[in-house]
């Protein structure tokens, strides 16, 4: 959303006009970010959703052109600065509903306003920002969340956090693979995104971009957390990619295989499924990437190329992954051209016991860019649950309040929503 000076006028797209101070009440949907997520989401809600009025605010000069193509009177956008606290709270109040598509470091932001304004939330990301690793830093945040959530209750609203992709569907994937056995020991999860496997020396790193190039840097520079065998394991930050942390799976919905690294905190897994905490012995959560992807980043990593912390260059301070991604996001060797697809990859591996006999489920989605509208497999699999998420929150589908995530969502109706979609879970016991 950046840093445009606020504005309280709405663009009228119907009439090319601004409507001053003051937005249509009624049935009202408030979508914050209009990126290459974004604009997936107004789609399918134009398409799905009852609503009276969707307004859009981003920061982006061309934005409002972009929607105007829509033909719809009852979408209006405003550019907007997030970071315009006020602001923010007043533009949400009266909504039904926020959707937020923003960065990680403005949702916590976004989930304040969005109580202080009265209102239900669903973001796409996590509310803590996992790049804030200083203890106090870290308690701050834990606090602040909590103030949401005792703030959100009282009100009695939903802050539906992180229901994209990945978190998101991982999640409710996993919530439901866990229940087809009795007792689980192990639960590995997995989400990813990454070129079809034609497409692995189109370029010198063998990966395409199709979502925050810079957010994708900072994640290469994240701890993360193992259980293997009973035994909890720290992965530091600049060690994901090392051969100890590393395993491969073979997909035959692709044709090939991936790797498999170390990607966030497992032990969170216990904490969103309580009933496998005392069973298991093994939880991991992991992305994947096309062969070769660990042996070039794990001496970037090292080298200190996503490194978040500013070097002296000719006496200006540069973020060493924001340079990274400055510089991949300018060749479009790195972006999906036409006729290229990529992969979006959501797994839950879960073994156990069944009945006293072992037993492994694995559920899984697989999905591929549609050449048809271009949107990527990233695109469909991050907007459609967001729009799905905001109709159940909306309509009353979800009634839990406080802050909730993926686990907390009706499995079957989301299932049903996405296949309505071309979105196909499958279930291999």
């Amino acid at each position: 959303m950046g840093s445009c000076p606020a504005d309280s006028r709405v663009y009228n797209n119907s009439q090319d006009t601004f409507i001053q101070e003051g937005f249509a009440m009624g049935n009202r949907i408030v979508q914050l970010g209009y990126g290459k997520q974004g604009r997936v989401v107004l789609e399918d809600l134009i398409k799905t959703a009852s609503f009276d009025e969707l307004v859009i605010a981003d920061a982006s000069p061309s934005f409002m052109n972009e929607i105007a193509k829509t033909g719809d009177p009852r979408v209006k956008g405003i550019r907007f600065d997030v970071e315009d606290f006020d602001g923010l709270v007043k533009m949400m109040k009266g909504a039904s509903v926020v959707v937020e598509l923003l960065p990680i470091r403005f949702t916590m932001q976004v989930a304040k306003a969005a109580v202080e304004a009265g209102v239900h939330l669903v973001s796409s990301v996590f509310i803590v920002d996992w790049s804030i690793q200083d203890p106090e830093g870290v308690r701050k945040q834990q606090e602040d969340m909590a103030a949401i959530d005792r703030m959100a209750k009282e009100k009695g609203l939903t802050v539906l956090k992180e229901f994209g992709m990945d978190p998101g569907l991982d999640v409710a994937i996993a919530g439901e693979a866990v229940k087809q056995l009795d007792e689980v020991q192990v639960l590995y999860n997995y989400g990813a995104g990454f070129p079809e496997p034609r497409l692995v020396n189109a370029n010198p790193i063998g990966y395409k971009f199709t979502w925050s190039i810079v957010d994708t840097m900072c994640s290469y520079s994240i701890p993360g957390r193992i259980l293997r065998n009973g035994k909890w394991h720290d992965v530091a930050a600049d060690s994901m990619f090392t051969p100890e942390n590393t395993h491969f799976l073979e997909l035959s919905e692709i044709g090939g295989r991936v790797e498999c690294f170390v990607n966030g905190d497992g032990y969170s897994l216990a904490e969103i499924f309580p009933s496998i905490a005392k069973t298991a012995t093994s939880l991991g959560r992991f992305i994947c990437r096309l062969p070769g992807h660990a042996a070039l980043w794990e001496r970037l990593v090292k080298a200190g190329f996503v490194s978040t912390k500013p070097v002296k260059v000719n006496g200006v301070d540069v973020v060493p992954a924001e340079f990274c991604a400055a510089l991949l996001g300018s060749q479009s060797q790195f972006l999906y051209g036409e006729g290229e697809r990529d992969v979006a990859l959501i797994r839950s591996d879960v073994r156990g016991l069944k009945d006293g006999k072992p037993t492994r489920a694995v559920m899984q989605l697989v999905d591929h860019r549609d050449l048809d509208t271009g949107y990527t497999a990233m695109q469909r699999t991050v907007a459609y649950p967001m729009s799905i998420g905001t109709q159940m929150v909306m309509n009353g589908v979800v009634q839990k309040r406080g802050i909730i995530d993926a686990s907390d969502v009706p499995f079957e109706h989301l299932r049903k929503e996405l296949e309505k979609r071309g979105l196909k879970i499958t279930c291999k016991i």
